[in-house]
């Protein structure tokens, strides 16, 4: 779909409200003004689709009451005033209705449209146990006969098995139920997903109780992420007869089992809640999951009987900003606790499976180069923990820094010390004549005396710091750890082969960047270590990021003399782009706006709390294009050769891996033209 960058409907978006209105008992003319008012609201919202509570034109407290003529007839009424105000109204509307049909009452849910009405499902599962009595006054829709009645001037599809598509917005299929319909065990909204329904949207009374609310949230939260759905929900609010109950107007939005928006519970006036919903992320998750699919084949009948009303959905003009909470860093999450456990978690799996490679190969000493970059920092203390699990002496690790022709005084310093600190068999070995004498051999100017720093002088000291190591694995009876991180292997930032690409086992190998930098603060921060390593650690998060492969024009040996975001990009931006590639597929386009929401302004959204503040930044849309597309062309052209022939290492995050033997399988030739096409033709 076409349209503006800074539209959300351009980027697979659809906004969703539901509204919780205040009514009156038995006062349908009251209860359709309030509708429409809310209505009117998420029309200037800008929203896509509306939903109601359940039999919120009547109330859903009259009991016997629906059974008087004058109710009926009133809130049939009431119904026909709010489908007609809806003609310039930018939302669909779902709203409750009780209505007559073939001799019977129905509890209804009608999907209004820009004055017309679409369809009419009435409930299928009516609760005659506890407080409810509704076979008392209903009518369920699997006793219908008919498959479409007249209201109005409409004659309308109707029953339970109706989804409502929208055809100019791709994916966008909405598929209603009524309260009860959820709380089943196979609700009606299970066989539409299967038929390709996306948005389910709930109409519900549901009265409050003591701990109800966090089963309603469960509920929906399973509903949408078994089904790979939005889910929608209503509960009825202020104005319900409290003769006997209590309501207290639960509204949620869940998208695949996350939450995007709930309502303030108990409000003393009515509300609305809004929020964005990525059909396309929906989509995408369905391709993906193949037993989602084939569940269809275990009740296609039920699937292939499913109805579908067309219609075209009047999409909103100009720019409409994302209403949605993106995180700037999407492999660490911004709540404390949630961060917590995952970092945990991450710290374990690493652990658990480097312990299992050396009791499975018998080996009781492992070998690792410590730069004191991120990673090698990481990797250390992860073997450490591992030692310690195993109830091997550290010694066991024999950890070599290798000062090379670029190594500033500040990152040998603190190998040393963080080697020291914990307790390993610390060692250095100067590289320096080894690569003079692999310079002279190769002929390279370097040897003459000349200043050339080229890609072959960088690769000669990873590839002989990586060859010590192996021999010295050999000598030792020993494992290479590798240190490498998932971020570096998607931009290819690493020596094929002989270098820092290859090891024995990489537990790094499928952590990004960003989230090693919260591991080791996490480390810091729950006192994994003594004060001391902490203080070391510290000292090493606030290092710039170097490969440390080139020197100082000017001889400053202090510290590193080059920058590696220079070189690729901020890892911010590049592992925002690599979560939102490969675990989700977007375009290009579609994760340069995401990313512009998430990064954009330094003011909006949350942050991890372990980040210092002073290195909280955003990055303007130029910023995000430029090394987005040199992502996309590092990444699908020039780096998947390396990523074909990698160490073992344990998958560590949902976001993924990139082991051929894991989440991604990719030629080593592909072309990156369509992606950069994408991206240059579609951001501005």
């Amino acid at each position: 779909m076409e349209g503006r960058f800074g539209s959300i409907y351009t980027h697979g978006f659809i906004r969703a409200a539901v509204c919780i209105p205040t009514l009156r008992v038995a006062d349908p003319r009251f209860n359709a003004e309030r509708t429409i008012a809310l209505a009117r609201k998420a029309s200037a919202e800008k929203a896509t689709v509306a939903l109601f509570p359940e039999l919120g034109i009547s109330a859903y407290s009259n009991d016997d009451l629906f059974h008087q003529d004058a109710l009926l007839e009133a809130s049939r009424a009431a119904l026909l005033d709010i489908v007609k105000a809806s003609a310039d109204l930018t939302p669909i509307l779902a709203v409750g209705c009780p209505l007559r049909f073939e001799g019977k009452l129905f509890n209804c849910a009608v999907i209004i449209y820009r004055g017309r009405i679409l369809g009419i499902v009435p409930k299928t599962y009516l609760p005659n146990y506890r407080e409810f009595y509704e076979k008392r006054q209903f009518t369920s829709a699997v006793d219908a006969i008919s498959r479409q009645v007249t209201l109005g001037v409409w004659t309308v599809p109707f029953g339970n098995d109706i989804i409502f598509d929208a055809d100019n917005i791709e994916g966008f299929k909405l598929l209603v139920e009524i309260c009860e319909d959820v709380w089943t065990p196979i609700p009606p909204s299970t066989y539409a997903s299967l038929a390709g329904a996306t948005v389910l949207l709930n109409l519900s009374a549901s009265n409050i109780t003591i701990g109800k609310a966090e089963y309603r949230r469960s509920l929906c939260s399973g509903q949408s992420g078994k089904c790979i759905s939005a889910y929608l929900y209503s509960a009825a609010g202020p104005g319900e007869s409290t003769t006997d109950l209590a309501w207290d107007g639960h509204a949620l939005i869940y998208e695949d089992s996350a939450l995007l928006a709930e309502a303030e519970r108990f409000p003393q006036e009515e509300q609305m809640i809004v929020a964005d919903v990525d059909v396309e992320h929906l989509l995408q998750e369905r391709m993906r999951s193949t037993s989602f699919n084939e569940s269809a084949r275990s009740c296609r009948e039920r699937v292939e009987s499913i109805r579908t009303v067309h219609f075209e959905f009047n999409i909103p003009e100009g720019d409409i900003a994302l209403r949605r909470a993106v995180n700037r860093f999407p492999y660490v999450p911004a709540d404390k606790q949630a961060r917590d456990e995952r970092c945990f978690e991450a710290y374990n799996i690493q652990v658990h499976g480097l312990m299992k490679r050396l009791s499975s190969t018998g080996i009781q000493k492992i070998v690792i180069g410590v730069s004191v970059g991120l990673d090698s920092t990481h990797a250390l203390i992860v073997a450490a923990k591992t030692m310690d699990r195993m109830k091997l002496p550290r010694k066991n690790i024999l950890a070599y820094t290798m000062p090379g022709l670029a190594t500033s005084n500040l990152t040998r310093g603190n190998a040393h010390k963080l080697m020291d600190a914990l307790g390993v068999t610390g060692s250095e070995i100067d590289i320096k004549p080894s690569c003079m004498q692999m310079f002279k051999d190769i002929a390279h100017p370097f040897a003459a005396g000349k200043p050339v720093y080229d890609i072959t002088f960088e690769n000669v000291q990873a590839g002989e710091r990586t060859s010590h190591l192996f021999r010295l694995a050999n000598l030792h009876n020993a494992l290479v750890l590798g240190t490498g991180d998932l971020s570096e292997l998607a931009l290819g930032w690493a020596t094929y082969g002989v270098g820092d690409h290859m090891s024995h086992y990489n537990v790094n190998v499928s952590v990004p960047k960003t989230l090693i930098q919260h591991l080791i603060r996490w480390v810091v921060l729950s006192s994994q270590f003594d004060k001391e390593t902490s203080k070391i650690l510290e000292s090493i998060l606030e290092t710039e990021i170097s490969p440390e492969l080139v020197p100082h024009q000017e001889g400053d040996v202090n510290a590193p003399a080059q920058k590696t975001c220079d070189k690729i990009g901020p890892y911010d931006l590049q592992d925002f782009n690599l979560y939102y590639i490969t675990r989700f597929g977007y375009r290009p386009s579609k994760v340069a706006f995401l990313s512009f929401h998430a990064w954009g302004d330094e003011n909006r959204g949350a942050w991890p709390d372990l980040l210092p503040t002073e290195r909280r930044r955003a990055y303007d849309l130029p910023t995000i294009k430029k090394w987005l597309d040199l992502f996309l062309h590092r990444f699908f052209k020039t780096s998947q050769f390396k990523r074909s022939c990698i160490p073992n290492g344990p998958k560590v995050g949902s976001g993924g891996s990139l082991s051929p033997r894991g989440d991604w399988r990719a030629p080593s030739d592909s072309e990156a033209t369509v992606w950069l096409e994408e991206l240059r033709k579609n951001v501005p």
